[in-house]
């Protein structure tokens, strides 16, 4: 069983070295899934864009590996979804076990009629790899192998200097994104910092390449024979590689716990004496729960790892990342096309620390109840997982991760409230749009209609009138009919499964606004051009 090579992309030297420093509209810094997220929904809205990585590689080892529906809906939206979700391995039932038998188990997505699974697992190389070959069909100019040493805000510019091989040269951004990771060098340049917690234990992560019939789960284990008095995470991934994550406590020697030696007795006693494996990448990590003040800091943005960490029990860290990236595109074109004000990025701080204190929230609390501190602490954990053995309201205080969902935006600036008692159902302003299968042409599913700019869907038909004016607005947005009564302009679809009156809790009649980041951002009952477009100009800061 061969491992992964990781590919060598290759440096180039910029022209820029023997020319004055150029202005770009955006610069990014770090080649990672944010990163490179950012970068592709930049060049998809015609907004050119460098992402400058002092690498020339991808990641090594699985580091993030379990990418939730809405991350692999983002992907869709920029033209890789497809190629994540298949060679990624696709799960929604978790297990949980305490000591030598199953607690319970659970099901992320029992309902059918969705696109993607809940969760797909893929080594982060893998990932990254999609990402890079993505950015190139986009256009974006990757510049490997370029270090970052300078960033000086300026009022209309970020000034840029960076080291290659052959030399140091210098670029102008109207707008830096940072996504350089936890130990961001454009956050350290600015003398910035987070602030938060380190916890005070330490988890072992071995990825094996073995073959077995393990079922693609999510498996947790407190207290189990072969690793008694800790916890154990198993998820399958791509190419029969699997991670293993074994609790130590604080007391580990990390650079002695990598050690294939001091690896291979936990493994043996995890899975028998007699499997077969090879170990291909290990590491040791602690928790953290830690965030920026702010994640804007005048015409320089911080996104992902770089702004904030949660640890890594529930897969909220490159899934929130990922977010954030699809929160500040659409929002920074707008600025960059004159047609939103600059207050407009304000919002994306304003949402997304408001996302990051939810996850560092839950990634704490989970924290607390997989690592026990006091006596107390632990009797009252392992009764509620005795307990969840045979009764349900237990399992709802288990804690092994709280898996990543999508951000709720309920308090967004840029919602407009339902009308009082509208709606009794349905995602309301703030929530990520529920995809389901539709019939029409433009795509089979719901989310395939919501990736061009605003969309307002309507049950049923809106005069052609509204439509045109809608669609010729300085900040356009188009309209998608559902099971229109009488031929519809514009674009239409069928219900075909009854799925999506029943998730959005619509009637005929029924509007929801959609943002470009698939977020909702007004609903009615009725459909009212001017509250449509009253609607619009708050969206985006010019009510």
């Amino acid at each position: 069983m061969a491992s992964h090579v990781n590919p060598v992309y290759e440096y180039r030297r910029p022209a820029d070295l023997d020319a004055p420093a150029v202005r770009h509209p955006v610069i990014v810094v770090g080649a990672g899934p944010v990163g490179l997220v950012a970068a592709i929904d930049l060049a998809q809205r015609g907004v050119p864009v460098v992402v400058l990585d002092e690498d020339c590689t991808v990641s090594v080892g699985s580091r993030a590996i379990c990418y939730a529906k809405r991350t692999l809906e983002i992907l869709d939206r920029l033209g890789c979804g497809e190629r994540v979700a298949q060679k990624g391995v696709q799960w929604h039932v978790g297990r949980v076990y305490f000591r030598d038998a199953q607690a319970y188990q659970f099901d992320l997505l029992p309902e059918a009629g969705h696109r993607r699974p809940a969760f797909v697992n893929l080594q982060q190389y893998h990932f990254e790899e999609a990402l890079v070959d993505r950015a190139r069909e986009t256009g974006v100019d990757l510049r490997w192998c370029h270090e970052v040493v300078g960033v000086l805000p300026r009022d209309d510019a970020v000034d840029v200097e960076i080291r290659t091989p052959d030399g140091t040269y210098r670029l102008e951004a109207q707008w830096l994104i940072a996504a350089d990771g936890a130990r961001s060098t454009v956050r350290r340049l600015m003398g910035l910092d987070t602030e938060g917690k380190v916890f005070r234990d330490r988890f072992l992560i071995a990825d094996i390449r073995m073959r077995s019939d393990f079922p693609a789960e999510r498996r947790f284990w407190f207290d189990p024979p072969f690793h008694p008095g800790q916890s154990v995470l198993l998820h399958r991934q791509a190419d029969d590689v699997w991670r293993v994550d074994f609790q130590l406590g604080w007391d580990a020697d990390p650079e002695l716990e990598k050690q294939p030696e001091r690896i291979a007795p936990r493994l043996r006693a995890m899975l028998g004496a007699d499997v077969r494996y090879e170990l291909e990448w290990a590491s040791v990590y602690t928790f953290q729960c830690r965030r920026m003040q702010r994640f804007r800091h005048g015409r320089v943005i911080f996104a992902g790892d770089a702004a904030h960490l949660v640890s890594p029990f529930g897969a909220r860290g490159a899934n929130s990342g990922m977010q954030d990236a699809d929160n500040l595109v659409w929002k920074l074109a707008l600025v960059l096309e004159g047609k939103a004000p600059e207050r407009l990025l304000d919002t994306y701080d304003a949402e997304r620390v408001a996302a990051a204190d939810e996850n560092i929230r839950h990634s704490t609390r989970s924290t607390d109840f997989i690592t026990p501190k006091s006596a107390v602490s632990r009797i009252f954990r392992d009764a509620v997982l005795d307990l969840a053995r045979e009764h349900a309201f237990a399992r709802r205080l288990v804690n092994s991760g709280r898996l990543s969902t999508p951000a709720l935006l309920r308090d967004s600036p840029l919602n407009t409230a339902d009308e009082p008692a509208a709606f009794a159902g349905g995602p309301g302003p703030g929530h990520a749009a529920i995809d389901a299968p539709v019939v029409g042409e433009g795509g089979s599913w719901l989310l395939d209609h919501l990736c061009r700019g605003f969309t307002l869907i309507t049950f049923d038909a809106i005069p052609a009138s509204a439509v045109e004016t809608l669609a010729r607005a300085r900040i356009p947005c188009a309209t998608l009919a559902v099971d229109a009564s009488v031929p519809a302009p514009g674009a239409s679809v069928r219900d075909a499964q009854h799925h999506l009156a029943h998730r959005y809790a619509a009637r005929p009649g029924t509007c929801y606004l959609f943002r470009p980041d698939q977020h909702v951002c007004a609903r009615w009952r009725a459909f009212d051009l001017r509250a449509v477009e009253r609607a619009i100009a708050r969206a985006t800061c010019n009510d």
